[in-house]
């Protein structure tokens, strides 16, 4: 049987139902990249209740026409890459979703806080905890939100195994294991290439297994140890980590074994092991459904719009002050960072190193 809804994730659950109302403030997104995901983005944001779609910034002209066409976006609110500084005076945009190469995004923060807005951006935040510390500084200044995708933080079935770890019921938790992996593409894309991604799998797929292994065991890592492991340098070059297994340890006892890879299909698992049960995910962080189950059978929770979720709960966050089970600020997204530095910094000495986040 599956365990029932509780009330603590009823809301993100029901964000997607069509026959809830809500009469409040937009929050006016303008989405920044006009690439794979902003599409996905863009299209979850129709089902959206507190969120809604308002601007443009692409270095593409035929990419805004066809996305102001599809979206019925005024011309006064698209924008290059040039000239989006002037969202600044338009009061149809209160936030900007950056969805553009990683080393990017820092420039990009600094100037949409500068201009006013809020800042909301994708995962990883940057290539550097330098460049990310810059980003909170830049929006702290300029008195806006800097929130950060992770899209699972507002998911039904993360959030039940959240629950039911804080309730206690799966006893002293003593291990997790995060897979995160698939064999990718085009050779010519941005993310391999290292001036534009700042690294390889680990900052696309692998930042999923960092990032969940902290909220899945509910503590942050105290050190690390990691492994890189080249089985084909033509297309993973200098800089472009092709496969990384990695440790965590946590101050409670418990230790986290993790895989990070551009060249393995089938690898999207969470699963949590404590002494009284255990919970997994699998899939854990897809796009399609997420499939939960714990020690006591499978959890049943209906299927969202992760990407429409997060931007509701954001215009909460950034409307009502709301604060999400799961932080998705900056300073959350900083701790990734800091260990994806020690990972690095690990596979390369190949000596433990310690964290402090």
């Amino acid at each position: 049987m599956g365990i029932s809804l509780l009330p603590s994730i009823t809301s993100a659950a029901a964000l997607t139902l069509p026959e809830e109302r809500y009469d409040g403030p937009f929050l006016k997104v303008a989405i920044l990249g006009l690439g794979g995901y902003a599409t996905r983005v863009a299209e979850a944001m129709l089902s959206c209740k507190r969120a809604k779609l308002t601007g443009l910034i692409s270095g593409t002209p035929e990419k805004i026409k066809t996305w102001q066409s599809k979206y019925s976006i005024p011309a006064k609110n698209c924008y290059n890459y040039e000239n989006y500084d002037a969202i600044k005076n338009n009061p149809d945009i209160d936030a900007v979703y950056i969805i553009t190469p990683n080393a990017l995004h820092k420039e990009e923060a600094v100037r949409i806080a500068k201009a006013g807005k809020h800042v909301i951006c994708e995962k990883p935040m940057t290539i550097s905890v330098k460049d990310g510390e810059e980003m909170i500084e830049a929006c702290k200044k300029a008195n806006v939100k800097l929130l950060v995708g992770y899209r699972m933080h507002f998911e039904p079935h993360t959030l039940e195994i959240i629950r039911l770890r804080n309730a206690g019921e799966f006893g002293k938790i003593t291990f997790f294991q995060g897979l995160s992996g698939f064999v990718i593409g085009d050779p010519a894309q941005w993310r391999l290439n290292p001036k534009l991604s700042g690294g390889g799998a680990m900052m696309d797929i692998g930042i999923y297994s960092v990032n969940g292994s902290r909220y899945m065991v509910g503590e942050d890592p105290i050190w690390v140890n990691a492994v890189e492991t080249k089985n084909d340098p033509v297309k993973f070059v200098q800089g472009i980590d092709e496969t990384i297994q990695f440790q965590l340890g946590f101050p409670g006892g418990a230790v986290a074994s993790c895989l990070s890879t551009y060249s393995m299909n089938w690898l999207d698992r969470f699963f949590l092991d404590g002494l009284k049960g255990y919970a997994e995910l699998n899939p854990a962080t897809g796009y399609g459904p997420i499939q939960g189950l714990t020690n006591k059978g499978p959890l049943n929770f209906p299927t969202t719009i992760h990407q429409a979720v997060q931007m509701d709960e954001m215009a909460a966050i950034i409307f009502d002050g709301k604060k999400p089970v799961v932080p998705v600020d900056g300073e959350e997204a900083l701790k990734d960072l800091k260990i994806v530095e020690g990972i690095y910094k690990s596979a390369q000495t190949g000596k433990t190193v310690n964290l402090q986040l």
